[in-house]
């Protein structure tokens, strides 16, 4: 029987690795280990990928982590051909810093985004070079005009905090959630609020995912264009970098 994994990307999104213990092996070679700084895949953000070290120094070579039976229970992937640890082994586990800080840097990005297109989130995707977001809405508007509001937002280095708050209180308040179709990570009791600015003054948003701890860290992000999906949608793409015209 899986026993919860201890999520310790929750409480720590720089944290890069950790000494565990293996607590399951299962037979198509996932690995379940008594705490973790790998994150899950799960809410548009990519599971964490990178490698367990083992006593005597070798490498199993992991793939994006996953959730299993509940989104407690967090499985590390080995890639094909990587020799399986044993049950009540102690390794350390090491996440892909480089492919990790992308990933919460474009996550940040994506709540700006939010901020600066208040309207109701309809799917999203982070990805280390390129992001989406969906938005119910008919408005037309220009990706530049987006692409300044979001640098100002990043160059004006706003701190970014987690708060928590109880299921109830969550449950309670539902209008602070801004996405229409996937609902925040409930069930353990309490649900984490991705908060940016002095006392939230720009946003506050239930968000399972990893960001960064101030809005400069984002670094240069632009619209590289804005899709019309659907009568009432319209999909935003995020890159890093300038706009092409000013690269």
């Amino acid at each position: 029987m899986s026993l919860p994994t201890t999520a310790l990307f929750r409480d720590d999104f720089y944290l890069s690795t950790n000494e565990a213990v293996v607590t399951a092996v299962h037979e198509d070679g996932g690995i379940e280990l008594d705490q973790t700084c790998f994150y899950a895949t799960s809410g548009g953000q990519p599971g964490d990928t990178g490698f367990l070290e083992r006593a005597d120094g070798s490498r199993i070579a992991l793939g994006p982590a996953v959730t299993g039976a509940t989104k407690e229970i967090i499985i590390h992937r080995p890639l094909e051909g990587e020799a399986p640890p044993i049950v009540g082994e102690t390794v350390v586990a090491h996440i892909d810093w480089a492919r990790r800080y992308k990933l919460m840097r474009m996550h940040t990005a994506c709540h700006l985004l939010s901020v600066v297109c208040p309207y109701p989130i309809t799917g999203a995707a982070v990805g280390e070079e390129d992001s989406r977001v969906d938005f119910d809405m008919t408005e037309t508007i220009d990706k530049d005009e987006v692409t300044a509001k979001l640098m100002k937002l990043v160059t004006e280095n706003h701190p970014i905090f987690v708060q928590w708050i109880t299921d109830a209180e969550l449950a309670a308040n539902p209008g602070i959630v801004k996405s229409k179709n996937v609902r925040p990570p409930m069930g353990l009791g309490r649900v984490s609020l991705v908060c940016i600015g002095e006392n939230s003054a720009v946003d506050s948003q239930p968000c399972g995912g990893t960001h960064v701890s101030e809005t400069q860290e984002v670094g240069a992000i632009h619209i590289a264009k804005i899709e019309k999906k659907g009568k009432e949608n319209r999909r935003f793409r995020i890159r890093f970098g300038a706009p092409a015209s000013e690269a």
